[in-house]
């Protein structure tokens, strides 16, 4: 009796979960996308001035639950499934989300105005180089994935460096393009949800060849 089989053997689990620990842990990925979709979508709709900046505080109940908390369960879960990419990606923007919800609340008023923009431009920036990397990484995964971490670099590059230089019309410009990241991500995850419910290519994410 092989070292395998006696495992299977003495915890009485099923081949494949002994082959594959993460095989009976459902996809998190559908969830993690649609948390970072959904209060990227709220806070870019406020950044591109779709909606009146007023209701800004929406965005943080939002970051602090769904793009944050829930994302960071998704995080996790995919440690358990051995994908070091969505494991670090969901676990960091559900941390992005976090962070950006508690700097909102406690921090942002205690900065002199004057010091203000380029407080906001050093927090997005530490995320847009985590962005850039992760977009190459990206590159051996899906073709609906690039599309999102590429969109959202550009939307990370576009709002940091409207808070650097105080040009409003490109940061309402990284509004717009975090719209557009919100979209891509939001069919990902229906993608992943129906695909995976279908047990069947339902919408095509486009596996790149050499994955």
């Amino acid at each position: 009796m092989t070292a395998v089989e006696e495992i299977r053997e003495t915890v009485s689990v099923p081949a494949a979960a002994v082959a594959d620990p993460g095989a009976h842990i459902a996809d998190p990925g559908p969830l993690g996308l649609a948390g970072f979709a959904a209060t990227t979508f709220v806070l870019s709709s406020i950044n591109a001035g779709v909606v009146p900046k007023a209701i800004e505080p929406v965005v943080l109940p939002l970051a602090l639950f769904f793009g944050g908390f829930a994302q960071l369960l998704a995080g996790m879960w995919e440690f358990r499934k051995n994908n070091t990419f969505g494991a670090t990606a969901f676990t960091a923007y559900g941390s992005f989300w976090l962070a950006f919800a508690f700097y909102v609340w406690q921090f942002a008023g205690k900065i002199p105005a004057a010091q203000a923009a380029t407080a906001t431009g050093m927090f997005l920036l530490v995320f847009t180089v985590f962005t850039a990397y992760m977009t190459i990484a990206s590159l051996r995964t899906s073709v609906a994935l690039v599309a999102v971490f590429s969109v959202l670099l550009l939307t990370f590059v576009c709002l940091t460096a409207g808070e650097f230089s105080g040009a409003a019309g490109v940061g309402k410009l990284g509004g717009w393009l975090g719209l557009a990241t919100a979209v891509l991500a939001w069919y990902a995850s229906f993608a992943g949800v129906l695909n995976g419910t279908f047990k069947k290519t339902v919408l095509p994410v486009g596996p790149l060849s050499g994955r």
